[in-house]
């Protein structure tokens, strides 16, 4: 029985929409347990037992909250911010592909479950899709907390009007329950190295083929992109990938250093405009 962790912050209107969800909708019992002064609620099936937790803390910025929590696999439930304040639902891988600007440490990604992250987006584009206006998107890794357990964040996006909207926190609990139910359907791990932050390649992925892929390095990070930093994003990749698959046109600049890099390594790699 795997032990699963749903994390919110008591700062954070969105994850406070999200367990509350998950509490009305869901058998989640209160327990004789505290965290950070605020209480537990459990939930237990035939594959998990899923505990929901309250930091006080911002979510990015919960070092190694893992080392508090006895878990094998830690669900952030949490608000998304854009510039463009565009209503959202979004899943992501954690880490930082150089420095540290938003929680995690320097050049260090976390460890990512790339069937997890495909079950829920899965998921999360059957629950939201009759919500008009929103985007439903994974986005490439990025900011902390570090954490040496697998994780993932599944996030409402953008404003307070969608961080509170009663509904938006249904979606999110119910993908997250249904996501952890979902088996591996024999699905091939891979990382994606190019494209946007946003990253429309992966959607199409995720959605149409039996490929999942765990981290997401983005056109804007293949500047600090090295040999060890590809090794460590197949290492901190459960299954562990064999092939990398490449955002050819989201390469820029980059494509020929990325290439030579991953033939240094002995790396097959695909293009994604190339997969059927």
């Amino acid at each position: 029985m795997d032990k699963i962790a749903i994390i919110a912050s008591s700062q954070d209107p969105a994850g406070i929409n999200i367990r509350n969800n998950l509490i009305e909708l869901f058998d989640f019992e209160k327990i004789n347990e505290k965290f950070d002064d605020n209480d537990v609620f459990q939930y237990i099936d035939n594959n998990n037992q899923i505990k929901l937790f309250l930091t006080n803390n911002e979510l990015v910025h919960s070092e190694n909250i893992d080392e508090r929590i006895d878990s094998d696999i830690l669900i952030f439930a949490s608000k998304h911010r854009s510039k463009e304040n565009t209503p959202s639902f979004a899943v992501h891988s954690i880490g930082n592909w150089h420095e540290a600007y938003l929680g995690g440490q320097n050049g260090k990604l976390c460890m990512s479950s790339a069937v997890l992250l495909k079950n829920l987006f899965l998921e999360l584009n059957e629950n939201a899709k009759s919500i008009e206006g929103y985007d439903i998107t994974l986005e490439a890794t990025h900011h902390g907390p570090y954490v040496s357990k697998p994780s993932v964040f599944v996030e409402i996006g953008s404003t307070e009007k969608e961080w509170n909207d009663k509904l938006n926190g249904e979606i999110i609990a119910k993908t997250i329950m249904n996501g952890l139910k979902n088996e591996n359907k024999n699905y091939e791990s891979y990382i994606l190295i190019g494209g946007g932050h946003y990253n429309q390649a992966a959607n199409k992925i995720m959605l149409r083929t039996n490929y999942a892929v765990g981290h997401i390095c983005p056109k804007y990070a293949l500047e600090y992109l090295d040999e060890d930093m590809i090794i460590q994003a197949i290492n901190k990749t459960i299954p562990t990938p064999n092939i990398v698959l490449l955002d050819w046109k989201g390469l820029g600049k980059e494509k020929q250093k990325i290439i030579s890099m991953l033939n240094n390594l002995n790396l097959e790699f695909k293009r994604t405009d190339k997969l059927s």
